[in-house]
């Protein structure tokens, strides 16, 4: 018996909003059957976790205790593409000088990083 990551769950109030920001953002699908109150979203290719929309009130916790790290080969045309897409860029008062990652918010407030792959 093994376990492995299968989904993430991010609790949202804005279902459609939230969905259609994070199947832009991933490049994932929606699954046809979802309800009112539950999207979700999958690799095209199958493989990797899944991301689960749950529309549930909740208060975001600052800074979040979970977040997503999300890879990029071009840290730069990723932030700027998601912030097109209605990201926003935390700003951050002490970075360390060998961070390789930079702080973004969903549509909703919802913290995760986009880290340098290169």
């Amino acid at each position: 018996m093994s376990l492995h990551v299968g989904a993430v769950v991010i609790r949202v109030d804005d279902l459609d909003l939230q969905a259609e920001f994070w199947q832009e953002a991933l490049k994932y699908e929606r699954r046809v059957d979802d309800d009112d109150d539950f999207v979700h979203l999958f690799p095209a290719d199958g493989h990797g976790p899944h991301v689960s929309l749950d529309r549930l009130r909740s208060e975001a916790q600052v800074p979040p205790r979970i977040h997503l790290d999300l890879y990029a080969d071009d840290q730069t045309a990723e932030i700027e593409r998601l912030v097109g897409l209605g990201a926003s860029v935390v700003p951050w008062d002490n970075p360390s000088p060998t961070a390789d990652y930079v702080v973004l918010e969903d549509p909703e407030g919802n913290r995760f990083c986009i880290i340098d792959k290169s």
